[in-house]
């Protein structure tokens, strides 16, 4: 469904993504782990554009882009096709949750704002907030404003969604909410790529993990196997220090 070719992005004289070759099939859940700053949540970033790779290719679909001399219209195009789930919320302060989520629908989808408030409700009931729709963002805690960033996210109704640490930024009682909320998307084969410290979340709904550094994908595989029987001894010691275990 979604490959990406020899993707490279740089920062500076940083290299943060050096060659990256990827395939992400339909419906698949892929949970991407791995030290700070070796270059995950670039990926993520790349992948609908809010960071323009150097260079490399992106196959969606019938959408092919060559991110060197990527067109304004193909950025749209990509960005139409996938959805993003941020880490520290990205709500509008001055909005509502239901105009919240409807605000894409409205400006990018042309849907008429009384169909889009509709469907900005059904999204919110589906993620625990259907009594929440005219609460402001200071109003919610931030395990509910996360929750409406996927129900924003839901509502691109996109190939993939992408998800930026979205527990890494919440108190330890908000957590378990959002990863109850993506265990459900997980369970109705929405396409996801999650980028996260949370293993258990990994070991329980990923199809595929891949372990990141250094701007390269080291090694990937199921959890079963990753976890409990990683080769690359980079992988084991990486997973030695965040399990406290003898991988």
């Amino acid at each position: 469904m979604i490959t990406l070719s020899r993707l490279v992005k740089t920062f500076g004289n940083s290299t943060v993504l050096d060659g990256i070759d990827l395939t992400i099939e339909k419906g698949e859940i892929i949970v991407v782990i791995g030290p700070s700053g070796t270059g995950k949540s670039t990926l993520l970033r790349c992948i609908n554009m809010l960071e323009t790779p150097d260079s490399g290719e992106i196959s969606l679909n019938k959408l092919r882009i060559d991110f060197a001399k990527a067109s304004r219209a193909e950025q749209l195009a990509l960005r139409r096709n996938t959805a993003f789930v941020f880490q520290n919320y990205a709500l509008f302060a001055n909005r509502t949750a239901r105009d919240n989520v409807a605000e894409r629908l409205i400006v990018v989808d042309g849907w008429p704002r009384a169909r889009a408030h509709a469907r900005a409700m059904e999204l919110l009931e589906r993620v625990g907030l259907g009594d929440r729709g005219n609460a402001y963002p200071s109003a919610l805690s931030g395990g509910q404003q996360q929750r409406v960033g996927i129900a924003r996210a839901m509502a691109a109704d996109a190939e993939v969604i992408l998800f930026d640490e979205p527990t890494s930024a919440l108190d330890p009682e908000w957590v378990e909410e959002v990863l109850g909320v993506m265990k459900q998307l997980a369970s109705q084969r929405q396409t996801m790529m999650v980028v996260t410290h949370e293993m258990q979340f990994a070991r329980d709904v990923a199809d595929r993990v891949i372990f990141m550094e250094g701007g390269r994908i080291v090694e990937q595989g199921p959890p079963d196997q990753l976890f409990s029987d990683p080769k690359d001894p980079r992988t084991r010691s990486f997973l030695r220090k965040v399990l406290g275990t003898s991988a």
